[in-house]
């Protein structure tokens, strides 16, 4: 599902259920004293990774989380994990052709009170208002927040420093199903350049929010390597 506003030279597997999934010895240390229904979800997001992984020729292997939380990529990969409520996801992409990619899935749902305020500025607010009356199949409240979600994935990677929700200011094109995020301190150099922004893709179906960024090196749109199918998820053997 989510490939479909990916790249073509990046490699998504995604599922809607939960399957049980082998993981590594460090893995199930880190997941060890949660609850059941975070470790299937965490064995669930590893395995779509793993497969996505298998794909671009690798084998499978642990991915622990870093100093945030994140997935940590074997060297000269980037990509990307998701979960929510019915829906797991991962994304790959060989580091020569991407810099930096994040992702995020949300319930098609409104926020919960006084969320909205929390993670958004008056302006996106404000922004986000005149949306919803001409597109009010989308909660928009929701994606601004998956939106967040995926720039901060895209962001730490490069930075390795926190990005606040008020530190980036999103807008959203419906008609392309696009959204900008400028940054609002200062960013990191990529390239020679200093960050100062990144663009995406948001699309909502079957109850779902998904959003995409993928920042692409400047090698990416001369390989456009054909895009690979999602394979049908099947429990990966440790």
């Amino acid at each position: 599902m989510i490939g479909s506003i990916l790249p073509p030279w990046v490699v998504a597997v995604d599922t809607f259920d939960d399957h049980d999934a082998m993981l590594f010895p460090a893995e199930e240390e880190v997941i060890s004293r949660s609850v059941e229904t975070r470790r299937k979800e965490f064995a669930t997001a590893r395995m779509c990774a793993r497969q996505a992984m298998g794909l671009l020729g690798l084998p499978p292997q642990p991915l622990l989380p870093g100093l945030r939380g994140e997935p940590q990529w074997p060297r000269g990969f980037v990509g990307s994990i998701t979960h929510c409520a019915g829906y797991r996801g991962a994304v790959v992409s060989p580091g020569s052709d991407t810099i930096t990619i994040g992702i995020d899935a949300e319930p098609n749902e409104p926020l919960s009170n006084g969320v909205l305020d929390a993670v958004s500025l008056a302006e996106e607010r404000k922004a986000l208002r005149a949306l919803a009356v001409d597109h009010p199949e989308v909660s928009w409240d929701r994606l601004l927040f998956s939106a967040k979600e995926s720039v901060y994935k895209a962001w730490f990677p490069l930075a390795k420093r926190w990005l606040d929700f008020e530190d980036a200011i999103l807008t959203f094109n419906p008609v392309l199903g696009a959204f900008s995020a400028r940054l609002l301190v200062t960013g990191p150099h990529v390239g020679g350049q200093q960050l100062t922004g990144f663009t995406g893709k948001y699309m909502a179906r079957d109850g779902l929010i998904l959003t995409a960024i993928v920042m692409a090196s400047s090698t990416a749109s001369r390989r456009h390597r054909p895009m690979l199918r999602r394979p049908v998820p099947q429990p990966v053997r440790a």
